[in-house]
């Protein structure tokens, strides 16, 4: 039951008869054989429709359900780093998260720091960022680095689809090439990030480098 005394009536074509008074509108719809629906109660004065609320309420529910089944088939997945992980280790890392994007999942790739790494959160922060230069072609950054307690993340969201690029006699590269091309740009870019320097006998904190 619409109590406001007047409303802005939008008609069954689409079309805007402006403000009039409740019963007035609701007199319309009664003429046409249809309900008046308040689409805009916030407004001032609040919008209202003459439509068949029927009908209004299939397509509300039609549209949640789609909404839903885009929400479904797009799962989120996981990769973990750690700041002293190996080329062999991070090469797998990244075909993995590679294989997720391409499948239309969105990826969290996570550095752990143990111990006195927290100290050293840039080099989570660069081995995230490069590793993440690493996977372009196949995702984007949709979350830049945040640190959370120990770990640090990004989130990577797929891209469309490309073409597969054509060698020069014209044939599709291989799964196994694309697989080498991600651990080839990986050792280029030397994403493991150096250890850090030991501690000295007595047990002090190496000394920091000047900015």
């Amino acid at each position: 039951m619409i109590r406001i005394r007047e409303v802005r009536i939008i008609d069954d074509e689409g079309q805007q008869l402006g403000v009039m008074p409740t019963f007035k509108a609701l007199a319309l719809a009664q003429e046409k054989g249809l309900d008046l629906v308040e689409v805009a109660p916030t407004a001032v004065p609040p919008v209202c429709r003459i439509l068949d609320y029927g009908q209004y309420k299939y397509e509300l529910q039609k549209r949640e359900r789609e909404q839903k089944k885009k929400q479904k088939s797009q799962t989120f997945k996981e990769v973990r780093l750690a700041v002293k992980i190996d080329v062999h280790d991070l090469k797998t890392k990244a075909r993995r998260a590679a294989e997720f994007l391409d499948k239309g999942d969105r990826v969290k790739v996570t550095v752990r720091f143990r111990g006195r790494e927290i100290s050293h959160s840039n080099l989570g922060r660069d081995l995230l960022m490069r590793t993440a230069e690493v996977l372009a072609e196949h995702g984007i950054v949709e979350r830049q680095p945040l640190l959370e307690g120990r770990s640090m993340y990004i989130v990577m969201a797929p891209v469309e689809k490309r073409p597969e690029k054509k060698s020069e006699n014209g044939d599709a590269a291989s799964s196994a090439d694309a697989g080498d091309t991600i651990g080839d740009a990986i050792a280029a870019k030397s994403l493991v990030p150096p250890r850090e320097p030991a501690a000295s006998a007595s047990g002090e904190a190496p000394a920091q480098q000047g900015s």
